[in-house]
């Protein structure tokens, strides 16, 4: 599987996982005509994911804007795709377990 396609199928997965908002706003996103905005926000999220300390900013949006970034840089989409995939893997493992508790 080429990193392009296997960056389609996390985007896929994240976007089920997340709130319909925001899925919604990510396949938006993930269109090549909103590449000039995908950039910045990308950058903004991994921007506010390193001060997590702060309210409202947290270490969710450094996945997310890498997630973002590797649409654009060819050497990250792989990696970045492996991760996501097994980042929400495991979140789906988390919540079946609350859920049967």
């Amino acid at each position: 599987m080429s990193g392009r396609q296997a960056l389609r199928q996390a985007f896929r997965r994240f976007e089920q996982e997340v709130p319909l908002w925001m899925g919604g706003s990510l396949r938006w996103l993930r269109h090549p005509a909103s590449r000039w905005v995908r950039i910045p926000v990308g950058l903004l999220l991994m921007l506010g994911g390193v001060f997590a300390i702060l309210p409202g900013l947290g270490i969710w949006m450094l996945p997310l804007g890498l997630l973002l970034l590797a649409a654009d840089i060819p050497f990250l989409q792989k990696p970045v795709a492996r991760i996501t995939m097994a980042g929400a893997e495991r979140w789906a493992r988390f919540r079946l377990w609350i859920a049967r508790r």
